[in-house]
């Protein structure tokens, strides 16, 4: 073998290479049936004839036509998309402005705190958050006689800011200032800049932490169990409370139908993200 050649270095690659140990497969289909298994078992029985969610008899679609025709699946589901709206906008929003500030400016003392106290929401466990948001919401509530369902977006815009953070955070931290500079030593203002430079390049970022919040938001159940008010009902919440009375392929059909919008936004998010970066 030749000094330089470049079997040594490949070799020593695929020993470091995960894919090569011996069970990576096995392992990662076992991952992927245990995760995708559960859904497998939910879809089919959704268009079962029979109410049983454990027996088969024949291929039907009566349970969507139900479940599409049950006003309360529909309000909730109404509602669930009005707040889900609300917090993807307040939440991306307030996430970019934090990504900005966190990563286009010089490192300042504290820095790391401030990454902290961001992200902190999603190591608290959702029912400490629940339950802070709902005594903070009760106070507010007792001091102004303000009632309604603002506190339910504002508590999942809240909830929602930290996951729209990581995206939008990734891309700015991948993205050089060159452009930038260039843009302002063509006597570009910082606005100006921002507009035609910055957002542009942030476009995939903004996109997923936008799509993320939504998600988190639509098929949240504890914050919403604890803040709601009367009327305040959605999906999630509709789901819980029809569980409780037993599981009938109706509820099979509107999981599915959650299921379905979820794939449909991480393949539209897919196509988005590879137009914006050609």
């Amino acid at each position: 073998m030749t000094e330089g050649s470049p079997a040594p270095v490949l070799r020593a690659f695929r020993r470091r290479d995960l894919r090569a140990m011996p069970g990576f497969k096995a392992m990662a289909w076992l991952c992927i049936i245990a995760l995708y298994m559960p859904l497998a078992v939910l879809i089919i029985f959704s268009f079962n004839d029979n109410r049983s969610v454990v027996r088969w008899t024949e291929f039907s679609l009566d349970w969507y036509a139900k479940a599409l025709a049950n006003d309360g699946i529909r309000n909730a589901a109404l509602v669930s998309v009005k707040i889900a709206l609300f917090a993807t906008v307040i939440s991306t929003v307030v996430a970019t402005m934090a990504a900005l500030a966190t990563t286009r400016t010089r490192g300042f003392r504290g820095q790391g705190l401030v990454y902290g106290i961001i992200n902190q929401p999603l190591m608290i466990p959702e029912i400490v958050t629940a339950i802070a948001t709902l005594s903070l919401f009760a106070l507010i509530k007792r001091l102004t006689g303000v009632t309604g369902v603002g506190y339910l977006m504002m508590a999942h815009a809240a909830f929602c800011i930290p996951f729209a953070y990581m995206p939008i955070r990734a891309r700015l931290e991948t993205m050089t200032l060159t452009m930038e500079q260039a843009a302002a030593d063509l006597y570009a203002t910082p606005l100006k800049a921002f507009a035609l430079i910055t957002l542009p390049l942030l476009g995939p970022g903004i996109v997923s932490g936008a799509m993320l919040a939504f998600v988190v938001s639509l098929d949240d159940v504890i914050i919403t169990l604890l803040v709601a008010g009367p009327g305040e009902t959605t999906l999630p919440i509709y789901i819980l409370g029809a569980i409780r009375r037993g599981i009938t392929p109706e509820i099979n059909a509107v999981s599915t139908i959650l299921v379905a919008v979820s794939v449909l936004l991480v393949v539209l998010l897919f196509f988005v993200q590879r137009r914006m970066q050609r």
